[in-house]
């Protein structure tokens, strides 16, 4: 069981935590929703060469959707897409799931992730990260990815060329 200056102590110190918070100053605090913390989190990540946000299966659910929507959402799907995060009023945690081309190592690839994650959230946000938590579920190749880029532009010109064709003739 605590003591009474022990409880005092942890208050104060809680106190003293929430005072040293570039977010709470004595004219008022800021609340930075989970959502940026997380967006800022993903592109930190894909700062690091090699690196592509979430899995196989969620890089290909993604790349649909944006396909069916005709594009990059405006809420930043693809930077946030892989990363889940805990955000406190001093601290942040941070779990990102993210995919690593063939051929780097994976234990340097993660740890540059690792601290830019920190760098960036620390420095923009001004939260401070207890841990940043990487798992890596699948590799990519890079001519691969050109090569389906490439078919898909291919199919998009077909697409226009079938389009501007049906009005013409109507």
């Amino acid at each position: 069981m605590e003591s009474m200056s022990e409880q005092r102590g942890q208050q104060q110190g809680g106190q003293r935590q929430q005072q040293d918070s570039p977010l709470q100053t004595e004219r008022g605090g800021t609340k930075i929703e989970d959502s940026v913390v997380s967006k800022i989190a993903g592109i930190a990540a894909q700062e690091v060469e090699g690196v592509r946000m979430g899995g196989g299966t969620s890089q290909a659910i993604g790349g649909l959707l944006s396909s069916v929507t005709g594009g990059s959402s405006s809420s930043g799907g693809s930077q946030s897409r892989g990363v889940s995060v805990e955000v406190g009023e001093v601290e942040a945690a941070v779990d990102v799931t993210l995919t690593v081309e063939y051929g780097k190592a994976i234990p340097q690839v993660a740890d540059a992730v690792r601290r830019n994650i920190i760098n960036r959230v620390e420095n923009l946000v001004g939260l401070k990260v207890t841990e940043v938590n990487v798992a890596v579920n699948d590799v990519f190749f890079p001519q691969q990815e050109q090569e389906q880029e490439q078919q898909q532009q291919q199919r998009q010109i077909e697409q226009q060329r079938e389009a501007q064709q049906e009005q013409r003739v109507r």
